[in-house]
């Protein structure tokens, strides 16, 4: 078996990574396509947990504009991250990769209830498991969520799969001269606010020394050559 450099991952995906057209619904194609990346990074024998968002059904932006609750419209989003769920572990299994979700809003005729145990359990086996719901809180983002599992089940990394394969000074798809980098530190990352992760996330990581890999998840096999010590996309660290 390959050596690896991380046991196991914490991977956390926008919801955008199963939309359909125009960035809305699911496409059972795109699930295939992530089942199939998390397949290659299981089979060398990492552990993989999946934390995926919300954002392909629901916006809640959209509700607060119209004079919705915050409350409201977060939970609105966890039940949305629950369908993600769903349809992300029908991919993985379909493709031969045993899977469980687990909500932190409890819904067990689809899924099992979050209990940190059971899911270090399930991944010792062998299995993958999905975080849905959020941390079951509204007025906290799936990134926090990322982040709070991922120190909850011990893993070596958060990974932060995105479409773009790093951490740039600015937007490199409005500004070609955008300059990557290879690596920040949590301070670094919270003073320039960067975008692709939110700064509770951030600093919740930088509190508890839990390291951020950012990639692109789409680009040629950036996640399997990033598992075994390739220097692939941008890590936040001390």
């Amino acid at each position: 078996m390959t050596t690896t450099k991380y046991r196991r991952i914490l991977l956390k995906l926008g919801g955008e990574a199963l939309a359909g057209e125009g960035g809305f619904g699911i496409n059972p194609s795109h699930a295939d396509e992530v089942a199939a990346k998390v397949r290659t990074v299981r089979e060398l024998g990492v552990e993989v947990a999946l934390v995926i968002g919300g954002g392909n059904l629901w916006r809640g932006k959209a509700g607060l504009q119209h004079g919705m609750e915050r409350a409201t419209a977060d939970h609105i989003g966890m039940i949305g991250t629950v369908m993600n769920a769903l349809a992300l572990q029908d991919a993985l299994e379909r493709a031969g990769v045993v899977t469980r979700s687990m909500t932190a809003i409890e819904m067990r005729a689809v899924a099992e209830p979050y209990i940190r145990r059971r899911a270090i359990r399930h991944l010792e086996k062998g299995r993958v498991v999905i975080f849905a719901g959020g941390t079951g809180n509204p007025f906290f983002t799936t990134d926090t969520a990322g982040a709070l599992r991922a120190m909850e089940i011990d893993a070596d990394v958060m990974v932060k799969a995105t479409k773009v394969n790093g951490v740039y000074d600015d937007d490199p798809k409005l500004n070609p001269n955008a300059r990557k980098f290879d690596y920040l530190t949590y301070m670094d990352a919270l003073n320039m606010q960067v975008k692709v992760l939110d700064s509770t996330a951030v600093s919740l990581c930088k509190d508890n020394n839990m390291p951020i890999l950012v990639l692109n998840l789409w680009q040629n096999d950036d996640l399997l050559r990033a598992m075994v010590g390739e220097p692939i996309g941008t890590i936040i660290g001390r």
